[in-house]
Order: C-alpha cells, then sequence, then structure tokens
C-alpha cells in the first residue's frame, strides 16, 4: 500500500497541524509506503515572494522531520524535485472539462475570500491529480475541505484510462476518523485564517502567551464547570495521558480550581511533548547540509517511483 501526503509551505505549522495531518501521516509510515512532499508549486498560487517561499519549504521539511516522520520509512520531496509532475499535469488538462474546475468548491470560496482569479489557483486540483497519480498511489489521506479534489483526480484518472487503456489505478481518500477538531485560542476550529493558532515551534514565551489567553468563560476559580467543550481541556486531552485527563475533569467538577490552573497544566503537557522536538528541530537547523541530503535524496526515490508511470504515459499518448 502506497500513501501520498502533501503539505502547502504557506505559514508556519501549529498544534491543529500536528494534531491532524501530521501524527495521521507519522503513523502511516509504520504501516506501508508512504510518500510526502511539500507542494511548493501549489503554494505559489497565493505565496508571491521567492525568498518567503523558499524559507517556509525549510522549515517545513524541518518540522516534520523534528516531529516524527523517518527518512527511512518515508519518502519527502519538495514538489518542484520532481519535473514528471508538472508534465503530467499538462497531458490532464487536455483531458479536464472546465466544467469539472467551474465546479470545484475550494475556488469558489478563495474567489469569496478576496483571492485573485488566476489559472493556477483554478487548475490547482488537475495538479493536485498529477501529484497523486504520478506516484502511483493507493490512498490519499486529505481533509473534507480536500476530499473533492480527490474526486477530480479519480475522476481525471477514469477520463485518461478511457482515452488511452489502463494507465492509473484510482486511488481513495482516507479521512481518520480519530483526527480532533483543534480548537484555537478562540474556541473556533484552529486555524491560519482566524488567526487563533499556537505554532508549533513559536518562542516558548509566545507560545505561554497564547495558552494562557485561551478565551474562556466567565466562571469564577470556585465554581465547579463542566470540562466537555472547554477549550483547554479540549487541548489537554491531546497532550495527556489518560489519567492526567481524569485529574483535569475531576478537578474541572468538583470547583476551587481555576481556568488559570488548567492553562498551566496545558502549557506543562505541549512542553513535555515538544521540547524534545524543539531540541532536535534545533540540531536540524544548524545542519543545513543533512537536512539538503534527505530533500535530495528523497527526490531521487520519488523520481524513481514516477520513471515507470511515466513511461507508460508517453508512451499511450504517442510521445
Amino acid at each position: 500500500m502506497r500513501v501520498l501526503t502533501g503539505i502547502q509551505p504557506s505559514g508556519k505549522l501549529h498544534w491543529g497541524n500536528y494534531f491532524g495531518a501530521m501524527k495521521s501521516m507519522f503513523d502511516l509510515q509504520e504501516k506501508g509506503e508512504n510518500f510526502m512532499f511539500i507542494a511548493n508549486y501549489h503554494a505559489m498560487t497565493t505565496l508571491r515572494d521567492g525568498a518567503a517561499l523558499r524559507e517556509a519549504t525549510k522549515d517545513v521539511a524541518l518540522d516534520y522531520l523534528a516531529c516524527g516522520l523517518d527518512p527511512a520509512k518515508s519518502v519527502m520531496y519538495r514538489q518542484s524535485d520532481v519535473p514528471e509532475v508538472q508534465e503530467l499535469a499538462w497531458y490532464l488538462s487536455c483531458l479536464t472539462p472546465m466544467g469539472l474546475l467551474e465546479r470545484c468548491h475550494s475556488y469558489k470560496d478563495k474567489m469569496a475570500h478576496g483571492f485573485d482569479a488566476t489559472h493556477g489557483l483554478f487548475a490547482y486540483p488537475v495538479l493536485m491529480a498529477a501529484d497523486i497519480l504520478i506516484m502511483n498511489a493507493d490512498l490519499v489521506p486529505v481533509g473534507k475541505d480536500q476530499k473533492q479534489h480527490l474526486e477530480v483526480t479519480r475522476d481525471l484518472a477514469q477520463k485518461f484510462n478511457n482515452a488511452y487503456g489502463e494507465i492509473f489505478k484510482l486511488p481513495d481518500a482516507y479521512i481518520p476518523e480519530t483526527v480532533a477538531t483543534v480548537p484555537g485560542t478562540d474556541g473556533q476550529k484552529m486555524s491560519k485564517s482566524y488567526h487563533n493558532t499556537i505554532g508549533l515551534f513559536e518562542a516558548p514565551g509566545a507560545v505561554k502567551k497564547k495558552v494562557m489567553g485561551i478565551v474562556t468563560d466567565s466562571k469564577t476559580m470556585e465554581e465547579p464547570k463542566e470540562p466537555e467543550g472547554n477549550s483547554i481541556y479540549e487541548l489537554y486531552k491531546l497532550f495527556a495521558s489518560a489519567e492526567e485527563v481524569g485529574t483535569m475533569a475531576s478537578n474541572f467538577r468538583a470547583g476551587n480550581y481555576g481556568y488559570g490552573h488548567a492553562k498551566k497544566e496545558l502549557l506543562a503537557a505541549y512542553h513535555r511533548l515538544f521540547d524534545p522536538f524543539r531540541e532536535k528541530r534545533e540540531a536540524l537547523e544548524k545542519d543545513p547540509g543533512s537536512l539538503e541530503d534527505i530533500l535530495r535524496d528523497g527526490a531521487a526515490r520519488a523520481r524513481a517511483a514516477a520513471a515507470p508511470v511515466m513511461e507508460k504515459v508517453r508512451s499511450a499518448v504517442g510521445l
């Protein structure tokens, strides 16, 4: 089983990223072939600063390696290091109905939020299809907001197969049931769009300020409180053991336990998990040559996987 995951280098990764796509991917690398690419081509639809894109790409690689990606078990590569992706995107574009792209929710949503109506943004699902199909992926972990793009991938694979013969397998979406909705500092889903995130590797002082600033209700320390639905408690469940979570729940219900106490426990739980990751990241950052070696090796392995697929595609289309 081959699993393919992509991540856009469009901003600093946060707690929601870790307990969503990242942790799920680290679990999957123990179960089969795992491919993970940094989607720097996709990021160009919204990021127009070359230096910032290079830095963001490096940051994503460092974050994943620090938090658990194992280069011996997973193939990590930059999207731009596999030129076969763009070549396949053109072949697929020649079969893609305009109506299919016009119906994509993501494009409509970005237009509603004031993004420029560029061809790159419009054709984003075609490039995503090329990312997936060139690697012959069986499973693609996606969020619910990306599920439609995977359906487009399957549609394009089927159109290509109908036109040229059975070349592509139809990949399946993988939406882990266990992935929690991670609340942000304001109680909404943690998202860069809501400006309510806590970065994985922000300065410790900044993390503390954000944790202590998590929005709560006005109940006094003495009053009993219901833990379920409380943002501090919901975040603590992601970091702490079952026993620790049970203790916090009991403390909330008993009263004489304030939100400030809970926030301090959440902060301590964050440090227990992430301080070793932070140390590993700092060591990796001091050795840029090793990071580049990992990415180049990943690109070589990815291109080796793409080569037989591309050979079939070129032959089928007459090139």
